[in-house]
C-alpha cells in the first residue's frame, strides 16, 4: 500500500511538472493591455480641474444627495431589479464556463460495471443424435456473468491550446462581472432620473395648483367688474382662457408623474401601483452636493465597468488566437483502461487486464480551414481592440458631456432664481393695479404667465442639476464598486 501511494505521488508530481513546461509552449500572441497613449486618452479633462477622485464617494454617490427615500430605493433596486438578477446568472455561468475549461487539464475517467444472469438449456451428459445435435436431459443451467471496467483519457497540452482557452475563459468571467457592474451601475442612474423626475413633476403640480387657484380669482374678479360695468366681457374671456389653459397642463403632470412612479416600481423589482404608494406624498428634489472631484480621465478608465469589460473581451480575444493556432499543430493524447470479467463475484479480481495507448493526430489536410479560422480571430481581435478604444472614447465624451450639463443647469438655475424672485414681485404688484382698476386684464396676464413660466423653469433647473451630478457620477462609473460580486481577474 505504501509503494503504491508512492507511485500516485510520483505520477502526480510528473504530470504537474509536464503540464507546467507545455504551458510554457503556448502558442500565439501573450496579451498586454493597450497603453492610454494607443487609445487617445489625454491627461486631463478640459472642463475640470485635476483633483483626486474620491473614491469612498463614488461607490455610493447617491447618498450625497441626503435622500433617505432615495437610498432605500436604490437598495432595492439593487437586491430584487430584475435586469441585475439576469446579469448575475450570465456571471454564474460564466464561472461554470471556467470550471469546465479548467477541467480540461485533467484526465477524464469513466467507469462501467455489469452483473447478470444467463440462462442456457443443457444436454444430456453431452449425448448426441443421430445428426449430431445435443440430446436434451431436461435440466436447466443458470450461470452469472460479472464484469467492471475503467476508461481514463488525458490530452496534453502541447501548444497550449487548453492554456489560451483557459486565459480567454478567465476574461470572459472577468468581462462578466463587470458587465453585471454596469447593469447595477446604470440601473442607479435610472432609478435616481426618474426619481428626480417624480420630484420634479411634484414640484410642477404644486405651482400649477397655486397658479390655478389665483387664476380662479383673476376669473372672479373679471366677471365682477363686468357685472359692475367697469371692464368688457375681453376681460372675462382672457381670464377664463387663461384659467383653462392652466388646468390643461394638470391632467398631463399627473400621468408624467404616474409614468416616473411605475418606472420606480418597476426598476425595484415591483409592480407599478400599490409599490410606489408612499411616494405619492410630495417632498422635495434632493439636494446635490456643490463640489464633485472628476480626476483625470485615466482614472475613468480604472472605474468604468463597461470600459474594463470591453478590455477583457479584447484580453479574451487575444487569447483565442491562441486556441486557433494551436490546432495547426500535432495533438497529443494518452488513454487507458482497465478491466476485469468472472463468472463468480468472489473470483472477480482474479484476472485483470488493461491498456495504455499513446495518440498523436496532424491535420494532413482540411482545405485551409484552421488557416482560415486563425485569420477569422485575428480579425475578431483587432474589432476587440476598436471596440474597447470606442468604449474609451465614449465613456470621456460622456464624462465631458456631463460636466458641461451640470455648469449649465448650475448656471441656468442661478439666473431663474433671480428671475423667479422678480416675476413674484412683478406679480404680486399687478394684482393690486387690477383690483383697482389701474391695469387691464391682459397686462396681469402678461405678468402672471411670466411668474408661471419663471416658476416651472427654476424647478425644471433644479431637476436638470440634480439629474446631471447622476448622469455625472455615472459617466465616472461610480455605483457598482461596493459590489458583493466584485470581478475577478485572477
Amino acid at each position: 500500500m505504501t509503494e503504491c501511494k508512492e507511485k500516485v505521488r510520483y505520477r502526480l508530481a510528473l504530470m504537474s511538472v509536464s503540464m507546467t513546461m507545455l504551458s510554457a509552449c503556448a502558442v500565439g500572441p501573450d496579451y498586454r493591455p493597450p497603453q492610454t497613449g494607443a487609445l487617445g486618452v489625454p491627461a486631463a479633462y478640459s472642463q475640470a480641474a485635476v483633483a483626486p477622485i474620491d473614491e469612498a464617494a463614488l461607490a455610493t454617490w447617491w447618498t450625497r444627495l441626503r435622500d433617505p427615500t432615495l437610498s432605500g430605493l436604490i437598495d432595492r433596486a439593487v437586491a430584487s431589479n430584475l435586469d441585475i438578477v439576469q446579469a448575475q446568472a450570465r456571471l454564474r455561468q460564466a464561472r461554470e464556463s471556467l470550471i469546465q475549461t479548467n477541467a480540461d487539464f485533467l484526465p477524464q475517467v469513466s467507469g462501467t460495471a455489469t452483473g447478470g444472469r444467463n440462462y442456457s438449456s443443457q444436454d444430456a451428459g453431452g449425448r448426441l443424435d443421430a445428426n449430431g445435435n445435443p440430446i436434451s436431459g431436461g435440466g436447466r443451467n443458470w450461470s452469472s456473468s460479472y464484469s467492471i471496467r475503467a476508461n481514463a483519457s488525458w490530452q496534453l497540452d502541447l501548444f497550449g491550446e487548453l492554456s489560451r482557452n483557459r486565459e480567454a475563459a478567465r476574461a470572459d468571467l472577468a468581462a462578466s462581472g463587470y458587465d453585471l457592474a454596469n447593469v447595477r451601475m446604470t440601473i442607479i442612474a435610472e432609478l435616481v432620473t426618474n426619481y428626480v423626475q417624480a420630484r420634479q413633476t411634484q414640484e410642477q403640480l404644486r405651482i400649477a395648483r397655486e397658479s390655478q387657484a389665483i387664476q380662479q380669482d383673476n376669473f372672479q374678479i373679471a366677471q365682477w367688474r363686468l357685472q359692475a360695468g367697469l371692464v368688457s366681457s375681453l376681460d372675462e374671456r382672457q381670464a377664463q382662457a387663461q384659467l383653462a389653459q392652466t388646468n390643461a397642463t394638470i391632467p398631463q403632470l399627473e400621468a408624467s408623474l404616474r409614468g416616473s412612479l411605475n418606472r420606480i416600481a418597476v426598476l425595484t423589482g415591483q409592480a407599478p401601483g400599490e409599490a410606489t404608494r408612499t411616494l405619492e406624498t410630495p417632498a422635495p428634489l434632493p439636494a446635490p452636493s456643490t463640489q464633485i472631484a472628476a480626476g483625470i480621465p485615466a482614472d475613468t478608465l480604472r472605474q468604468r465597468p463597461d470600459v474594463r469589460s470591453a478590455e477583457r473581451a479584447l484580453a479574451a480575444a487575444t487569447a483565442r488566437i491562441g486556441v486557433a493556432e494551436a490546432q495547426l499543430y500535432p495533438a497529443l493524447s494518452i488513454s487507458g483502461n482497465i478491466g476485469t470479467t468472472s463468472n463468480a463475484f468472489s473470483d472477480l479480481f482474479t484476472l485483470v487486464t488493461g491498456g495504455i495507448f499513446g495518440n498523436l493526430q496532424q491535420v494532413i489536410f482540411d482545405g485551409g480551414r484552421l488557416r482560415s479560422q486563425l485569420r477569422s480571430q485575428r480579425a475578431a481581435t483587432d474589432a476587440a481592440f476598436a471596440a474597447y478604444k470606442q468604449s474609451v472614447l465614449t465613456a470621456l465624451e460622456d464624462v465631458e458631456n456631463a460636466m458641461a450639463q451640470l455648469t449649465s443647469a448650475r448656471a441656468r438655475k442661478a439666473e431663474f432664481s433671480v428671475a423667479f424672485q422678480a416675476s413674484n414681485d412683478a406679480a404680486i404688484l399687478a394684482r393690486s393695479q387690477y383690483q383697482a382698476g389701474l391695469i387691464d386684464f391682459q397686462t396681469l396676464s402678461n405678468t402672471e404667465t411670466t411668474l408661471l413660466n419663471a416658476r416651472n423653469s427654476l424647478a425644471t433647473a433644479q431637476g436638470d442639476e440634480v439629474r446631471a451630478v447622476a448622469q455625472l457620477y455615472n459617466a465616472l462609473g461610480g455605483g457598482w464598486q461596493s459590489m458583493d460580486d466584485r470581478p475577478d481577474e485572477q
